[in-house]
């Protein structure tokens, strides 16, 4: 980026949670002047090139006031409707008020336009604000980064380290796309800086199916790793049916069922991520499966004492 734009102001919302907060401090290693939205002031945002400014969602004069100069406002609100639809348009009218050019939701996700609607709420919300967004006279750019990779051993475990399994739905060949969040903010920093980003960026850290983990799992450790097939795509489907009518007050962003969902338009390949759009900004450090697994592997093999490969 050129000193041009690294002088331009970009507005983060949602700048205090854990994506949030990456964003604004890759915007500003960059040099990028930032103006973080907060409830309240934050320790981990204090930067030099980094203004935090407290708002209320409610008071749409003053939040228009908030984003007014910026060149681009970047979302990382996460919730559900009540964030999504609801304070997430809120931002938007108060961007489009303040003139503001460029408007980057809180999607970050795989791509819910090859998905179906109805198959996963998440998807459904950004789905919904995507069509009051492109009504909106504003520049927008998504970006799709397919599940986080600390999905692997995350809320919805894929990789089972206790019983050395790779669980999967369906087929083991589905391959899937994982990128770490700080390549995310990364990617999403500069995207911001680009004022003739496209619609849609799709970006994956990596991409590996199942059997191809269990492959890289079993190199890592030097002990064989096995497939666990929970079953198909259609005992997935009914399990989240199941889950969800047992939990339909359940406003939390992931529940169990919701991880559900992720991982049904993962198996299914719908949600796959094609044409990437990685080399748009001479990203080329991208984080690997293997350089988050293997730390997790080397910490096991020390505890049962014995020596990885």
């Amino acid at each position: 980026m050129d000193d041009e734009q690294t002088r331009k102001l970009v507005v983060v919302a949602g700048a205090t949670g854990d994506l949030g907060t990456r964003i604004v401090k890759a915007l500003s290693a960059k040099g990028t002047p930032v103006r973080a939205l907060v409830r309240r002031p934050a320790s981990d945002l204090a930067r030099d090139n980094v203004q935090q400014v407290p708002v209320d969602f409610g008071n749409g004069a003053a939040l228009a006031h908030a984003v007014a100069g910026a060149a681009c406002v970047v979302s990382a609100l996460n919730g559900t409707a009540p964030v999504i639809l609801d304070t997430q348009g809120k931002l938007l009218d108060a961007a489009v008020a303040a003139g503001v050019p460029r408007f980057i939701p809180s999607d970050f996700c795989l791509d819910y336009l090859a998905t179906r609607p109805g198959d996963n709420r998440n998807m459904d919300l950004r789905r919904q604000f995507a069509a009051r967004l492109d009504a909106a006279p504003i520049c927008a750019t998504s970006i799709f980064n397919g599940p986080f990779v600390d999905l692997l051993e995350g809320q919805a475990p894929i990789v089972l380290h206790r019983f050395r399994r790779v669980l999967f739905w369906g087929n083991a060949d589905q391959v899937f796309d994982f990128t770490a969040k700080d390549d995310v903010a990364a990617y999403t920093a500069d995207a911001a800086l680009d004022h003739a980003a496209p619609r849609h960026l799709r970006i994956s850290g990596d991409q590996i199916s199942p059997r191809g983990l269990a492959e890289l799992l079993t190199g890592l450790e030097g002990r064989r790793w096995l497939l666990l097939r929970a079953g198909g795509i259609g005992r997935l489907s009914a399990i989240i049916t199941i889950a969800r009518a047992l939990t339909p007050k359940m406003d939390a962003p992931f529940p169990a069922w919701q991880g559900m969902q992720y991982l049904r338009d993962m198996s299914t390949g719908r949600g796959k991520l094609h044409g990437l759009d990685n080399a748009r900004y001479g990203k080329a450090d991208w984080t690997s499966a293997a350089a988050v697994l293997a730390p997790t592997i080397r910490l096991t093999s020390t505890r049962e004492g014995i020596a990885p490969p």
